[in-house]
């Protein structure tokens, strides 16, 4: 999106209409510096010099609130901060880059200088891929940019094709989830450079990983956000769960959506980005004819110049309309998380119903119509918010509904920050991947799932002064929705977020990808049935039926071309013995029978071993706590 003020013969040159950019012109290169800052009466871009010492220029008002001029100032490396009617001066709202943290100067940062590899690269749409969330800081020891393009090798053998970056705008403190970000055009200094962040991206693209980045335009951290003193109007007078409401439909909202559809732009020209992930969009509040996140979406298609992008959304409402074409009112997202299947999910693989889970029994029939239908509240009551949740998606493919067991969020919101798998059996979780990793919606692992990582994900955050404090009780008050943490013991329990030990027990320890290779195994196998197997692959819309077996136990049926259909067959509970079974689900296709083509019983993965399913005089049997894969055969041989 352009600026809304008139271009004059200096913005002209301009890439984007906020920030301090570089412009090559026929006389030379020279800084040029713009800034919205309606709340003032005259703005100074103040540098410091090669000997610490400030030089101040002076920006011409431009009569919409915006300021802009030239700088005599060194084209990369000079700090410099914007002053404010002569008074205090604060950093670049749009800066690139903080080296000492949202508290200290911005630097001036060219973008050109960085030689990119990846022109043949065509990027990514959302059929097809396999997605893993990361946080840079907890990814690997080092905590960096760098440190993640070490493990891209790794994260391809496994299968994966998509990393999704949790935020990385910088933010207050030395460690942090990324969510209280205030600097939104600025690499944290924490995980590296700029050229850093452009290397990691060059570095995916170059062995076929595609790299999305989670944002969060729904409000700013307390620590280090200095926008109000450019311009009140960048807040509305609503709130959100964290803090401000953004004002993206009252006065002087032209601006304030400029800023954040630039922002998009951004991160797909400047950084080679393959789209967004959108954090918490009920918390994006926008009653403008075409909503905020809808231009976004758009801004991210045209700033990819034809490169195929991926946008998704958090949205805990469910409103299916996100990811609904704009010429049937919705906002041509491509995908967003399901979080119906994570609380189906958690509820059948560990038994607590608890809060939010409480409107789940972990059945059959809820993984049956989550496979059928994507979310499972479309409109129906949900006693726990006591209103209706969700919109009618019945006609929405599965490639559209992001489907985990484990993320940021979830694996926190237990008391000891404990993953999936370390809540449950061992077979339950082997079959619940299978389910995850072999449906036609798209998958997403979080950090170190594919080698069953065993370092927990906590609630950290160096929120530092008065902040601490209630920060920490914060956390208390939001994890007593849960009967058995707000009790005394669990509440006790809860890691302190500030403390700097919270934050490196979470650090992966990639020696465990080589001793638990079974868990590796079982991820790399189900990824390569994923992608070879030509009726698993083909994600088809309608593709799939199912049949409840027993409350823990169900087949889901994946339809082929000329009767060359798929049975999986999935048991949460003990071993079954279904005699007669009178479901037409189970049956082969037509003069053919079925052949066991994969079991999370393997051995190879842990298991005890899988004998065959199906008897001639005593019906089938379902092994416990496991899933196996069928597929016909022309030759059978005679079941005893």
């Amino acid at each position: 999106m352009v600026s809304t003020a008139p271009k004059t013969d200096r913005t002209a040159l301009r890439r984007y209409p906020v920030g301090v950019e570089i412009l090559r012109q026929a006389d030379g290169c020279r800084v040029h510096a713009r800034v919205w800052a309606p709340a003032a009466r005259k703005v100074e871009l103040v540098a410091e010099d090669q000997h610490g010492r400030a030089v101040e220029f002076p920006l011409a008002a431009e009569g919409t609130g915006y300021y802009s001029g030239f700088a005599s100032i060194a084209e990369t490396g000079t700090r410099y901060r914007y002053r404010l009617d002569g008074g205090e001066a604060f950093p670049d709202p749009a800066s690139r880059f903080q080296p000492d943290g949202p508290h200290g100067p911005s630097m001036v940062v060219d973008p050109h200088h960085y030689q990119w590899r990846d022109g043949d690269w065509k990027g990514l749409s959302i059929e097809g891929q396999v997605i893993s969330e990361i946080h840079v800081g907890t990814f690997t020891p080092e905590g960096t940019f760098a440190g993640v393009a070490k493990h891209l090798g790794d994260l391809k053998d496994a299968g994966i094709t998509v990393l999704e970056i949790m935020p990385i705008a910088d933010f207050g403190g030395s460690f942090g989830w990324g969510y209280d970000g205030v600097n939104l055009y600025a690499p944290s200094r924490l995980y590296g450079t700029p050229d850093d962040l452009r290397s990691l991206v060059d570095d995916a693209h170059a062995i076929g990983l595609g790299v999305i980045l989670d944002v969060v335009y729904n409000h700013f951290g307390p620590d280090g956000n200095y926008l109000p003193r450019y311009s009140p109007t960048y807040f509305s007078q609503g709130r959100t769960d964290w803090g401000d409401a953004i004002n993206f439909d009252g006065a002087d909202s032209e601006f304030v959506r400029e800023y954040f559809t630039t922002n998009a732009r951004y991160w797909i020209e400047e950084f080679h980005f393959d789209g967004l992930r959108l954090d918490a969009t009920q918390q994006i509040f926008d009653s403008s004819p075409t909503n905020i996140v809808t231009e976004i979406a758009a801004t991210v298609r045209d700033a990819a110049n034809g490169r195929a992008t991926i946008i998704v959304a958090e949205n805990e409402p469910q409103r299916s309309t996100l990811v609904r074409p704009r010429d049937e009112g919705g906002s041509s997202l491509d995908g967003m998380w399901n979080d119906d299947f994570h609380h189906a999910a958690r509820v059948a693989l560990a038994g607590r119903d608890e809060a939010y889970l409480s409107g789940y029994r972990g059945s059959a029939q809820e993984f049956i119509s989550a496979a059928k239908y994507g979310f499972l509240y479309q409109g129906q009551s949900y006693p726990w918010q006591e209103q209706r949740r969700g919109i009618l998606a019945l006609d929405i493919a599965p490639k559209h509904f992001v489907i985990f067991i484990d993320n940021h969020d979830q694996i926190a919101n237990t008391s000891a920050g404990r993953r999936i798998h370390q809540e449950t059996s061992p077979g339950r979780y082997r079959a619940m991947m299978a389910l995850l990793l072999l449906l036609p919606n798209t998958p997403m692992l979080f950090q170190g799932q594919e080698f069953a990582a065993s370092q927990p994900f906590l609630y950290f955050g160096d929120h530092g002064g008065d902040l601490r404090p209630l920060v920490r009780q914060g956390r208390v008050r939001e994890m007593s929705q849960f009967p058995s943490i707000a009790t005394t013991e669990g509440s006790a329990a809860l890691a302190l977020p500030s403390d700097r030990k919270t934050f490196t027990r979470c650090k992966i320890d990639w020696s465990e990808r080589d001793t638990n290779h079974e868990a590796l195994s079982l991820t790399k196998d189900l990824l390569r049935l994923r992608r070879s197997d030509p009726v698993l692959r083909s994600q088809r819309f309608r593709g799939l039926d199912g049949a409840v077996l027993s409350d823990a136990a169900f087949v889901i049926r994946f339809f082929g071309d000329s009767h060359d259909d798929r049975l999986l067959v999935v048991n949460f509970g003990s071993r079954l013995h279904a005699a007669p079974i009178a479901e037409p689900l189970v049956a082969p296709p037509r003069g053919r029978a079925w052949k066991t083509v994969f079991s999370t019983e393997s051995p190879k993965y842990g298991g005890w071993g899988t004998p065959p399913l199906e008897t001639i005089d005593d019906g089938w049997w379902i092994p416990a706590e496991c899933a196996v894969l069928l597929i016909p055969t022309d030759a059978p041989t005679s079941p005893r």
